[in-house]
């Protein structure tokens, strides 16, 4: 934390995503002093002082609450928020005070899908419960679209560990990455490029197409290859043009 957050200050308020096992308060007064915000997961067994002060709010009311439904294409769910304000993160006069909130997703059956719950830096309400539960849930986007991705979707980034006496391995990684870097560029600004991954059913198959061609056909340049790949990909639509280079 002293050696990043004031790098990452200079972007502007920075709200530090974590596990419950980063939700105490030594950490989160680390990420206040850093001029930060906290949003960390917050469990019922970690945290017994924070969830009895629930238990006794509940005893005199329903919590405030927002739910919401929505069609994931193969089934309706249903989204319920619960929050609340100014509770003491544990069991001491010093007691940091966070606000919380939870995120239950039942199916039309009433089956429970999905439930979290987190404390936060951050002011709760009706009107921002929904956008604060989401930035506690792509914490794992993390996981699952970066470090999933690189080590099942064609990069092999698992392979390059041990490869090597010094250097190699972590010279492989950085490649890697780079790469991935670099695509994830071109699905966000390269037509071509969407065009020809959406017509294909996988990275690991977009990558064999890509080694293919390019052991038996030159090609002039990028553009090139990936206009022969959409006209290959797509036979309706096909324009008379020029072959590529073979000589």
């Amino acid at each position: 934390m002293p050696q990043w957050a004031p790098r990452l200050a200079a972007l502007g308020p920075i709200t530090f995503l974590g596990d419950d096992l980063y939700c105490h308060q030594p950490f989160c007064e680390q990420v206040l002093a850093q001029h930060g915000h906290f949003l960390f997961v917050c469990l019922p067994q970690s945290h017994p002082t924070l969830y009895e002060w629930l238990a006794d709010f509940e005893r005199q009311g329903p919590l405030p609450r927002v739910v919401t439904t929505r069609w994931t294409g193969t089934q309706r769910l249903t989204d319920t928020y619960r929050y609340f304000h100014h509770l003491p993160l544990r069991d001491s006069a010093d007691a940091l005070s966070v606000d919380w909130c939870e995120l239950t997703t039942t199916d039309a059956a009433g089956r429970v899908l999905y439930r979290n719950s987190w404390a936060t830096s951050h002011q709760v309400t009706a009107e921002t419960v929904v956008a604060i539960a989401a930035v506690g849930r792509s914490r794992w986007k993390i996981e699952n679209e970066n470090n999933n991705t690189l080590k099942t979707k064609g990069y092999h980034f698992e392979h390059n560990y041990g490869h090597g006496k010094q250097h190699l391995s972590a010279v492989l990684a950085t490649l890697i990455i780079l790469a991935y870097l670099v695509h994830t560029v071109l699905d966000c600004l390269d037509q071509r490029y969407r065009a020809v991954r959406a017509l294909l059913p996988s990275r690991q198959t977009f990558f064999e197409h890509l080694r293919a061609l390019s052991q038996y056909l030159p090609f002039d340049s990028w553009d090139d290859q990936f206009d022969f790949m959409l006209e290959g990909l797509r036979p309706a639509s096909r324009k008379p043009r020029s072959r590529p280079n073979t000589g």
